[in-house]
């Protein structure tokens, strides 16, 4: 039986640990929040977050399709991307799982660390849970410029309607708007 073979028995204890870790990023009533409120509509990020987690384990076990991947691990990277994380905090639970699948070969199958055949899996496995973590550095980084923008023009038009108010700007039904020179 090969080493995705048996991690697959596994998936389910993964991604309840996988959570569980991502849950201790938070303050310790958020994380409490997180974990024990498990309605749906009363905690939507831990549902966003447990689907987009289920889904890239499938992945990582399975075909490592970067538009699932993406597709599903984004609500909970946008979530972490408005939060009060540092960049690397927002995306960097996606290594978690490096520690999670260590633990359990370590517990489970310790002969599977030992096995010179087995090495070359490992590591095939590791550099799929890069792969995700490059795909949420992409997310976040989307997500934080969508930030940036709205910031942008929320400024740009509270400019543009003090400059109005105060009589700066000129209308002209050609070329749009233009500040008036004082």
């Amino acid at each position: 039986m090969n080493l995705t073979a048996h991690l697959v028995r596994h998936k389910d204890a993964i991604v309840d640990r996988w959570f569980d870790m991502v849950a201790e990023t938070y303050p310790a009533d958020t994380a409490g929040f997180l974990k024990n409120k498990k309605d749906p509509f009363a905690n939507p990020v831990r549902k966003n977050t447990l689907a987009g987690m289920k889904t890239v384990v499938a992945e990582l076990f399975g075909g490592m399709d970067h538009e699932i991947i993406r597709k599903d691990l984004d609500p909970a990277i946008r979530i972490r991307a408005v939060q009060q994380f540092s960049p690397s905090e927002a995306v960097g639970f996606v290594f978690f799982l490096k520690t999670i699948v260590r633990d359990l070969l370590h517990k489970k199958y310790p002969q599977l660390l030992t096995d010179p055949e087995t090495l070359p899996a490992v590591l095939d496995l590791e550099s799929k849970i890069d792969e995700i973590g490059l795909i949420a550095v992409d997310i976040y980084v989307g997500c934080r410029e969508k930030i940036f923008d709205l910031k942008a023009k929320v400024e740009r038009n509270t400019v543009y309607k003090a400059f109005h108010r105060a009589g700066l700007v000129v209308e002209d039904p050609e070329d749009g708007p233009h500040i008036r020179p004082v």
